[in-house]
């Protein structure tokens, strides 16, 4: 089976990377860095689990530094994170996670891959793991990638121990080794489990230990080795690789000098790698890194093109002249007409090698001509079966002449057809040719991996055998082939000037025609309780011309809207109007769906899009059914309450408050310093705020001093940061990994049956802890001041009962209470018991006793 070209892919699509190239990523310092790679031949694949667990200083040092082909294979795609920078979590989340990704690997060169797995969030151990994650189909997954990417070397980030800690970072070291064993054997993995991909032997595996002191390393290199090419060293670019995962807040500083890395062999199959693995003086002992190697996997016949191209792969390197880099394009496309006569077909890793060099060299040989290309749109959305026109613009910006034998545009959303007079044209230096498409929307644009639904905890779609990059490579593309074989990539993409940001690419878009969405899909009414709420329509149009559009609600029984339908016009694209209706009436206790359905043209729109926009990554868009679950919670509200809410990270429980009819204020640190605080009886932080703005514990002497003349103050947990001096009324102090209950049906054991926590104004039962989601409470103290009274004490199965998941401590008239329970999941969710138990946090202060003091037992 051969492999499909990527890096086409890879080098065109940085185009459109919202980060801007360094000089060292252009021009003569990027050429000679994919000359000096070009005689090389070694894959290496890293396995962990998620999104930032990768070893990025291994990456770089392995790709820049020694010019391996590297993968990274992340069992998930970090779904069940927290978000420090917006209010994504879940399959949002993962896919900012997956970007964020693909951002590292555009700076340290590797690759990406990813399993079906889905990241179901923080559990304890590896056998935890795998009852979400079904054993068998995980290690057919990883199994399968090793035979897509074929690597020599398999390095686990983990050790597959309980060391590692998070149960998913032990599942990830366990599959490594036990797919590093089994990818060879065809009998108990025919190529049909494998998505038709041969058997294949890694030679050794390693783990790394850099993380661990180097403790147990057979092997040590330096990470802060300095590029004289680049002009950094390879741990200052994998600070910048690592510097990508901006949701995890992982921004970290890029460090000259010496930087020990490390790594332990575990096992070889390498003929030539010493017995003793101390003895190594690289981790590529016992493997032959060139392309000689490839002489004794073909026939007779073959191995003369096997020296001729080891000598052209010589010729290219000695006559680099970064003034006049193309004189290289002939030698260049030789490479590349010798890589397509050998039989890839002869061995697997002949198939891989001469894919990869295939690649390498049409990336080079477009560096050396100096050839650029736009492939451009009018407008960045297109409607779903509508139609406009796209350019391709080829420059030759520096040879002589180029030939181009012909292009065309194609994607997995789009079809194309070429305006015009198809065949080769020749164009001059300092000149241009435009090739004109009709570019149609053929179906949404989307995350592949989230169609179909999943189920459970594996994504529906299949295990991807191309990279990510490839299988992400966006909604269109053109191709542009040269004579002498070169095929080069480029997105289509909007170009536009931004007066405060400078020019902006934004890549096409099928959307629906007519988008139809709704605040949220998710939110809370009270039961049986008048409900009286403004619920608004999003409708944004993706069509050129005008359009009427009428939209109408269908709700469920109980509620009634003040109009039937309301009708719009929309001017042209992207323009987007916001429809009111009034919606009124009472709801049984229990979820109901509520729809919006809009028609234009006799066509009936109910589906919408999510864009997702940050710097640091490249634009995104999520569909989801225009509906929305409304859960209706047997509620009361504490008399009188007003809450000021400063939120935290991933936070989006204020406007889950405001539907149940809390009278919230949200502030930031800096208007809470200025807020009248007496119009509040409650003031609520978010989770991880002091964490996600440290101004805010400034402000902690005041807000404690309202506490003290009458108020509530509710904190949602934080890190490390609580059990610095200062940041609580009285301390607490955390173990290191802090304590957490990850089974979110864990039982509830009641210490304070009475307290009016769990009384006033919502009895609290058995049946408000049932339903939550992925989380029941997260760091939680292991030492509590005696000023505490703890109301609930709950574990996972064989641990001991914590009680550290509400604490209450009276400050002077009013009440402080701490809470480690996983409210800010549980409210978006919809949950209604922790609705219910959330209100009563809210109520007015408690004057109770001092209770006697707390230790969790370790």
């Amino acid at each position: 089976m051969k492999l499909r070209a990527g890096l086409y892919t890879i080098a065109a699509l940085a185009i459109f990377a919202p980060r801007p190239c360094a000089a060292q990523e252009r021009g003569a310092t990027a050429l000679g860095d994919a000359l000096s790679g070009l005689p090389v031949s070694v894959r290496v694949l890293v396995i962990a689990a998620h999104p930032d667990d990768e070893d990025t200083r291994l990456i770089t040092w392995l790709g820049k530094g020694r010019h391996a082909d590297v993968a990274y294979l992340s069992l998930t795609r970090g779904d069940g994170g927290q978000n420090l920078i917006g209010n994504e979590l879940g399959e949002a989340l993962g896919v900012i996670r997956t970007e964020e990704l693909l951002a590292a690997r555009r700076i340290d060169g590797a690759q990406q891959y990813f399993t079906r797995a889905y990241d179901f969030g923080f559990s304890k151990s590896a056998a935890e793991s795998f009852k979400h994650w079904p054993h068998d189909s995980l290690l057919t997954d990883v199994v399968t990638v090793i035979r897509a990417f074929r690597p020599q070397i398999v390095i686990s980030v983990f050790s597959g121990t309980p060391r590692d800690g998070h149960g998913q970072h032990q599942v990830s070291g366990i599959l490594a080794r036990e797919a590093y064993d089994a990818a060879g054997d065809g009998a108990k993995y025919p190529a049909s489990a494998t998505s038709g991909l041969a058997p294949w032997t890694p030679l050794k595996f390693y783990r790394t230990t850099s993380y661990w002191a180097g403790a147990g390393a057979t092997f040590h290199y330096n990470a802060g080795e300095y590029s004289p090419l680049l002009g950094r060293s390879f741990a200052e670019i994998a600070g910048e690789s690592r510097s990508q995962h901006l949701s995890q807040g992982f921004g970290t500083l890029q460090r000259k000098g010496y930087i020990p890395g490390s790594v332990k062999r575990e096992d070889s199959r390498a003929p030539g790698a010493p017995k003793d693995a101390s003895a190594e003086r690289s981790i590529f002992d016992g493997i032959d890194t060139t392309y000689r190697r490839l002489r004794g996997e073909m026939n007779t016949a073959q191995r003369p093109r096997v020296d001729s191209l080891v000598t052209a792969l010589a010729i290219v390197g000695s006559r680099f002249d970064p003034s006049h880099p193309s004189v290289l394009a002939p030698t260049l496309e030789r490479v590349e007409r010798l890589a397509n006569t050998l039989d890839g077909g002869a061995s697997a890793d002949a198939d891989a090698s001469l894919a990869s060099l295939r690649d390498k060299a049409a990336r080079a040989a477009r560096m050396a001509m100096g050839i650029g290309i736009e492939a451009t749109i009018p407008r960045d959305a297109l409607a779903l079966g509508d139609s406009m026109q796209a350019a391709v613009v080829v420059y030759d910006q520096y040879q002589t002449r180029i030939v181009v034998d012909s292009v065309s545009v194609g994607g997995s959303a789009i079809s194309a057809t070429m305006l015009g007079t198809a065949g080769a044209r020749t164009i001059p230096r300092d000149s241009a040719s435009t090739w004109t498409f009709t570019v149609r929307g053929t179906s949404l644009t989307a995350p592949w991996w989230l169609t179909p639904a999943r189920t459970g905890d594996l994504f529906a779609s299949p295990v991807s055998t191309r990279t990510a990059e490839a299988s992400a490579s966006g909604t269109a593309f053109a191709s542009v082939y040269l004579a002498g074989g070169t095929v080069v990539r480029a997105p289509l993409v909007m170009r536009v000037g931004n007066p405060a940001r400078g020019e902006e690419q934004r890549p096409l878009a099928v959307v629906p025609a007519i988008s139809v969405t709704l605040d949220r899909a998710v939110g809370y009414a009270r039961a049986n309780a008048p409900l009286d709420r403004e619920l608004r329509v999003t409708l944004r149009s993706a069509y050129e011309t005008s359009r009427d559009v009428s939209v109408r609600l269908e709700l469920p029984q109980g509620l009634e809207a003040d109009t039937l339908s309301r009708t719009v016009s929309l001017a042209g694209v992207g323009v987007a109007r916001t429809i009111a209706f009034r919606v009124r009436g009472t709801l049984p206790p229990g979820r109901h769906v509520i729809t919006a359905v809009a028609e234009s043209d006799k066509q009936q729109f109910s589906t919408g899009y999510i864009a997702i926009r940050y710097d640091h990554i490249r634009p995104q868009t999520i569909v989801r059914e225009a509906s929305m679950a409304i859960e209706a919670v047997d509620a009361q509200l504490p008399h009188g309450v007003s809450v000021a809410y400063v939120q935290g990270v991933g936070d989006n429980i204020a406007p889950m408050l405001g539907e149940l009819g809390v009278p919230v204020t949200v502030l930031d640190a800096h208007a809470l310093a200025a807020a009248d605080l007496s119009r509040f009886t409650t003031v609520v932080i978010g989770t991880r705020a002091y964490e996600s703005d440290p101004s805010l514990a400034s402000q902690n002497p005041r807000l404690f001093d309202w506490v003290s003349q009458g108020g509530t103050m509710v904190v949602q947990y934080g890190q490390g940061e609580m059990a610095q001096p200062g940041m609580m009324p009285y301390p607490i102090s955390l173990s290191s990994p802090a304590a957490r209950v990850t089974d979110e049906a864990s039982p509830i054991t009641v210490l304070a049956p009475n307290d009016p926590l769990l009384a006033t104004p919502n009895r609290i039962t058995d049946a408000d802890w049932r339903g939550w989601v992925q989380d029941r409470s997260l760091y939680m103290p292991s030492m509590i001041d005696s000023h505490y009274q703890t109301v609930i004490a709950t574990n996972d199965p064989g641990e001991p009962a914590n009680p550290g998941g509400i604490l209450r401590a009276a400050v002077g008239r009013g009440s402080y209470i701490y809470t480690t329970l996983a409210f800010f999941r549980q409210l978006p969710a919809g949950v209604p018991g922790a609705a219910r138990l959330f209100v009563n946090l809210l109520g007015p202060p408690i004057v109770s006793p001092t209770p006697a003091a707390h230790a969790v037992s370790p």
